[in-house]
């Protein structure tokens, strides 16, 4: 089991990595491309992604790279879409990118995923391997499943189930409460998560809201909804601008309902709900004050290597990558190169230690057993974010045992010979 270490990953206890000799002038390259929404409105969030995977590309190359090289990062922007995402592929495929990175949107995903399907059974000795860090809409583990994607990230289920668990047990949860989220499948598992959860936490969903993803510009008639409904608390799995207006327009109302959120900890909500967000929860992959000393040693780390402290998505895909660095150290190259499946059968029976605990992956489905952490807003916290006097407390730790749901029956998956 591979020790996380946040100074150097510890992915190389020797440079034996290399594999003795590797460093031959045929030595390929492995070609690692992130594909993310770069422009428009929901860049800050491709752009996280982005910086935690250019910080786990520098861990992996002062370690020792692979075979000899350094990691070699190509960036695609998708321009925030699936037909962006589609064309960015094609040309990252052109360029002999292995492995591709992306993980803002589900809806970008399940493109990216299906894209990737079709070219592998098209290109035997070619593949590629889709490293989901962060879209986490169920029918990528389920119906869309493959051999050759993998998600480091939650999924609806696991992040509800969380979320509630802690909130009733902290008796901040209610028996009312307002389901809002994006029409698209992330948001529609969300909806269903919500109500699937409902007698375990012992409320009733008073009413339900699927809007446009990234089209609202002004939440205040959803939030004047939500007061109407009188629920005490409000559950979403809104992200990106979606979340930040809705904060904005909670804010101007007024609004008392208690939010269980899943993105929070996204730069800029806090600061734009102000006070109003104190008592408000958001279930993470990471806590600083939840990872102890080791969490605070990752923390430091991220911030002199990136110039802020990981927040949001970014620890999740730095961790999902230090699997991917693990499963790339036990992967020998054939003829100089990366096999692709041997790689993807080193990563199905991967398991790390993280400042949160153990973080496996599940080989009949390639979802990550990964810990959760639910956290309040308090101004006690020890971490303070946005500017403001408040942070993110944590309120119950979920190992990854617990955290888990079991796989979906709706994936079939096929491996290769």
């Amino acid at each position: 089991m591979h020790k996380f270490n946040a100074l150097a990953f510890a992915l190389v206890p020797a440079v034996g990595l290399l594999c003795g000799a590797a460093s031959t002038a045929s030595a390929a390259p492995v070609k690692i491309g992130v594909l993310e929404t770069l422009s428009g409105p929901q860049a800050s969030s491709g752009q996280a992604y982005r910086a935690a995977v250019r910080y786990a590309i520098e861990q992996i190359n002062a370690a020792g790279g692979w075979n000899g090289e350094p990691v070699q990062l190509l960036e695609y922007d998708n321009q925030g879409g699936p037909a962006g995402a589609a064309d960015k592929l094609k040309a990252a495929a052109a360029d002999g990118v292995q492995l591709i990175v992306q993980g803002a949107s589900s809806a970008i995903g399940g493109q990216i995923t299906e894209d990737i399907r079709k070219y592998n059974l098209r290109n035997p000795g070619k593949e590629m391997v889709y490293l989901n860090v962060g879209a986490e809409a169920l029918e990528l583990t389920g119906e869309k499943c493959n051999f050759h994607h993998f998600r480091f990230g939650g999924d609806p289920q696991v992040r509800t189930k969380a979320l509630v668990n802690a909130m009733k047990q902290a008796n901040a949860l209610g028996t009312k409460v307002y389901s809002i989220n994006q029409n698209y499948s992330w948001g529609q598992d969300m909806e269903k998560a919500i109500a699937d959860n409902a007698a375990a936490g012992g409320y009733q969903v008073v009413e339900k809201t699927l809007h446009d993803v990234n089209k609202v510009q002004d939440f205040a008639p959803y939030v004047a909804k939500i007061a109407a409904s009188k629920a005490d608390s409000v559950l979403t799995g809104n992200w990106s601008n979606d979340l930040l207006l809705l904060m904005k327009a909670s804010k101007s109302a007024g609004l008392k309902a208690r939010f269980g959120t899943v993105y929070l900890d996204q730069p800029g909500n806090l600061a734009n709900a102000g006070d109003l967000a104190v008592g408000h929860f958001v279930v993470q992959t990471f806590n600083p004050e939840a990872g102890g000393a080791e969490g605070e040693r990752f923390v430091n780390d991220y911030k002199a290597k990136t110039g802020h402290v990981p927040v949001f998505i970014e620890p999740q895909t730095v961790f999902g990558m230090a699997m991917v660095a693990d499963a790339l150290k036990r992967t020998k190259p054939e003829g100089g190169a990366l096999n692709v499946n041997a790689f993807a059968k080193a990563l199905e029976a991967t398991t790390i230690k993280t400042p949160m605990g153990d973080m496996s992956m599940r080989a009949a489905d390639h979802q990550a057993q990964l810990p959760m952490v639910v956290s309040t807003v308090t101004k006690d916290a020890k971490f303070k974010v946005d500017d403001t006097d408040m942070g993110f407390k944590p309120v119950k730790r979920f190992s990854a045992q617990e955290a888990s749901t079991p796989a979906q029956a709706s994936c079939a998956m096929k491996r290769p010979g």
